[in-house]
């Protein structure tokens, strides 16, 4: 920004995970998917010291960050919570999303209402239930972040969710923006897909009867209809793409990755959000593979 310095927005590609404190986990991480080159969405986040009240001054920084993104440009305002998308807590559904949100009126209310879904009912019982810093002093940030018009949306495990396997990276997509795989409105189609060989090894197209896209306001519901509820959202060569960029974002994070993801409209693969898997089973005891090999051989029983 020129003139005077912000006092509480910042770019998205400034923030480092040192950020979190300052504004919420979400903005934190994307921070750091942007400075490891990773195709994330450009955008700015608010601080958690600006939360509470639209000030004069405050919507003056909004509207400047916004018309760096471009001239009303849809953006997404999302809910960036101390704590949140944390190796200890995802706080995943607790607190306020809001797509294709336009204009500037329509953001400062969009960020008024991300604030007051830090004391929902839901939010304040799933910080009890953790207990913590996050419990006694709960602060939340915004990130406000381009659109990405979504042909194809969903979410990626960098191991396999069920078993902890770390071989293994899981898949889920479905059509249109990633409301309806989030929501559980839908059931994606289902891969599972081999970190070593990047072999498909398992491969369930499901019927997708559903998709949100972009409206005059905001997203709307529509029917997916014919051929296309049981057509493959993916093909071999973005599975392919989605698996490489897991494989960079687990490497940076040094840990597995619970992954948001798009493709737009073009074909651009974007990361809307990256946070460590948490409630993994223990790994079972044992020596490790002595190379990848083994480590592929072990997954269908023949290191036995």
């Amino acid at each position: 920004m020129t003139g005077a310095p912000s006092r509480h927005t910042r770019e998205l590609h400034e923030l480092v995970a040192a950020d979190t404190v300052e504004f919420g986990g979400k903005s934190a991480g994307l921070g750091e998917l942007l400075r490891a080159g990773i195709p994330v969405p450009p955008g700015f986040a608010i601080s958690t010291g600006a939360s509470g009240a639209m000030s004069g001054a405050l919507r003056e920084e909004i509207a400047a960050r916004h018309a760096q993104l471009g001239d009303d440009v849809p953006v997404a305002v999302r809910s960036s919570a101390v704590g949140e998308d944390s190796a200890e807590a995802t706080f995943a559904g607790q607190q306020d999303t809001y797509l294709w949100v336009r204009g500037v009126d329509a953001i400062c209310e969009a960020v008024t209402r991300c604030w007051a879904s830090l004391y929902s009912a839901e939010a304040v019982a799933y910080r009890e239930r953790l207990g913590g810093a996050a419990a006694v002093h709960p602060a939340m940030g915004v990130t406000v972040q381009l659109m990405v018009d979504a042909a194809v949306s969903g979410v990626m495990f960098t191991c396999n969710p069920v078993s902890g396997d770390p071989s293994m990276v899981a898949v889920n997509a479905s059509w249109g923006l990633g409301v309806a795989v989030v929501g559980g409105e839908v059931t994606p189609d289902d891969h599972l897909i081999s970190k070593v060989t990047g072999e498909v090894v398992r491969r369930t197209i499901n019927d997708k009867s559903v998709e949100y896209v972009p409206a005059a306001h905001g997203t709307q519901r529509i029917e997916v209809t014919g051929e296309r509820r049981r057509q493959a959202c993916l093909d071999d060569g973005a599975i392919a793409a989605l698996v490489e960029l897991g494989r960079r974002i687990e490497a940076h994070f040094g840990g597995p990755q619970d992954i948001e993801w798009a493709i737009d409209r073009d074909g651009e693969l974007r990361v809307l959000q990256s946070r460590p898997v948490t409630g993994l089973p223990p790994r079972p005891p044992g020596p490790a593979p002595a190379s990848a090999l083994a480590l592929l051989m072990s997954q269908f029983g023949a290191g036995d």
